[in-house]
This record gives C-alpha cells, sequence and structure tokens, in this order.
C-alpha cells in the first residue's frame, strides 16, 4: 500500500487564485443552506471538507495524465479547485445536480465545462482520467460501469470497506467477487484512508482513496457475463468447498474436475473455498468452462 503525499511536478494554475471554493465545515453548510440543498440520504452524499485530501486526490489524478481529465460529482468545487492548481488541462466535470452545476459554472466560469448528467450514464472521452468523491451508496455500481467502460485511470475516494474489498487479495477476508472482477479489469493501488470527520455532513464510515490502472488489451476470458456469473455462484456459498461447488456448477463430478484440470488448478483444488484462490485461477477457469462450451448461463 502507498500513501500520497500530495506531491506532483506538474505546474499550478496562476488563475486558480480568482475563485476560492468552500472547503472548511463552515463554510460548506453555509453554501448549502444559501444554495437551499440538503445532502440527499439517497445517494449517501456527503461533501468533502479537507482541501489536503483534495489536493493528494488531485496530485494522483493529474500525475501521469495524458488525456482529459472528467470529475464525476463535482458538488461545491473542493476537488474540482485542487484539480485546477494541479494543472488539470481539458477538465470537465458532470454533476447531476442543478443547482450545484449552475454553482460551478459560476464559480469556475470558462476555466471548467460543466455538464449536467449521472455519471452512471454519461459517455467519458477516449484515453480519460476519471477522478471523484463517489457516493457511498452508490460507489460500487460507479466503479462496475466505469470498468465495463475500460476507463483507463480512475482515481476516486469510496467507503473505506468497498476500496479495501476492490484491493483485496485471495486469501482475505474481504477478497470476494468485486476483488476478482477488478483484477479482471485492472490493477488497483490504495492510498490514504479518510477520516468521517472530514465531511459534511459527518457519515458513519471512513473514506479511502484508489488509483486504478486498466488492463490493457483483451480482457483474459472469452465473455465477461458468463465470467462474472461462475464467480457469483461460486462465491454465493464461499464458506463450502470447491469440491462441492465446482461439480455443481459444471454439471457433474467429472465435468468439474476437468475444469480444474484444464484451468491449472492446484490438486488440492477440491478442498480449498473460493476465497483461497486467486483471480488468474477464476480467469483460467472460465476460459476452460468456455472450451468445454458449457457452463455458466
Amino acid at each position: 500500500m502507498t500513501t500520497s503525499t500530495g506531491s506532483s511536478s506538474r505546474p499550478r494554475s496562476a488563475s486558480v487564485a480568482a475563485y476560492r471554493a468552500p472547503s472548511d465545515p463552515r463554510a460548506i453548510e453555509e453554501a448549502l443552506e444559501r444554495l437551499g440543498l440538503r445532502p440527499a440520504r439517497r445517494w449517501g452524499q456527503s461533501f468533502l471538507a479537507d482541501p489536503f485530501v483534495a489536493d493528494a486526490e488531485a496530485a494522483l489524478a493529474v500525475d501521469g495524465a495524458s488525456g482529459p481529465i472528467v470529475e464525476i460529482g463535482g458538488g461545491l468545487g473542493v476537488l474540482t479547485e485542487a484539480l485546477l492548481r494541479r494543472g488539470a488541462r481539458q477538465l470537465t466535470v458532470v454533476e447531476r445536480e442543478p443547482r450545484l452545476a449552475r454553482h460551478l459554472r459560476a464559480t469556475f466560469g470558462n476555466n471548467v465545462r460543466v455538464v449536467e448528467a449521472d455519471a452512471l450514464t454519461h459517455r467519458f472521452p477516449a484515453g480519460a482520467t476519471v477522478v471523484g468523491n463517489l457516493p457511498f451508496s452508490t460507489a460500487t455500481s460507479m466503479m462496475l460501469a466505469l470498468w465495463a467502460e475500460r476507463v483507463p485511470r480512475i482515481v476516486v475516494m469510496v467507503q473505506r470497506e468497498v476500496a479495501e474489498r476492490i484491493a483485496a487479495t485471495a486469501g482475505s477476508k474481504k477478497y470476494g467477487r468485486l476483488s476478482i472482477v477488478a483484477a479482471l479489469y485492472g490493477t488497483t493501488e490504495l492510498f490514504q484512508s479518510v477520516p468521517s470527520r472530514s465531511f459534511r455532513p459527518v457519515p458513519e464510515v471512513q473514506g479511502r482513496i484508489l488509483r486504478f490502472r486498466a488492463r490493457m488489451g483483451e480482457l483474459p476470458v472469452p465473455s465477461v457475463p458468463r465470467f462474472e456469473d461462475l464467480v457469483r455462484t461460486l462465491f454465493s456459498s464461499r464458506r463450502k468447498q470447491l469440491g462441492n461447488l465446482l461439480p455443481r456448477l459444471a454439471g457433474s463430478l467429472s465435468e468439474g474436475t476437468a475444469w480444474a484440470k484444464e484451468a491449472g488448478w492446484p490438486s488440492t483444488w477440491s478442498k480449498d473455498r473460493p476465497e483461497d484462490l486467486p483471480p488468474e485461477a477464476y480467469f483460467a477457469l472460465a476460459r476452460a468452462a468456455g472450451s468445454a462450451g458449457s457452463g455458466t448461463r
């Protein structure tokens, strides 16, 4: 695990001095009152109230970005401002709340392109770096959508538990279907944890910053839907041994054994549980099932 220090060699934009986004608890509460907004509980909406966290996140996003940068959920603009200070170019902010979208346009003017849309259905430009503080309640859905779209670089803050599930490795209690699907699409690095007091309103959970880099080229499975169904089925009974689970999936003990052998699973696989095998073992199993012309629906 690496912890961001917020350093970057990219130039800072001098024009940012012309505006300031609210970035402390009192200023955020005043801004929300002025805009007539109450954070939506159904979206798990909280606003980052720590400019140092925003700067660390922005540094990770801007460093190494070669194409456009798209921020998901600009909110009151604390991360937007940090991105501009870090020298972000071609910056677009996707914000679905109309009053927040107007606030962002008024705050940043022509320095930022603001798109009023739902990020779950927004089409991201080729080569984009996506950055944002994702609502905790929808973060998993958003990550799955970004992976499926093959976004090359993602720097986001999500609920700490979700971040650690995404990055978990085999043998960990947090390792599961989300970890394996993440590994299918690329690699994840975890950075600093963010305490709940860094948000307004204060959530019941902590956040964590992660950086995701997409896998280049073709994915290592013949069918993503079938692969996801295979992993979902096996992990729905994660405490059972694979010797009981795989034959049911394959249709018979002999067919399950043939899949495991073709996938190169260890000879002890029947005594293992789903959480014991790394993602690559499931990629290989999906290829074996695919070559057999059967398996998951």
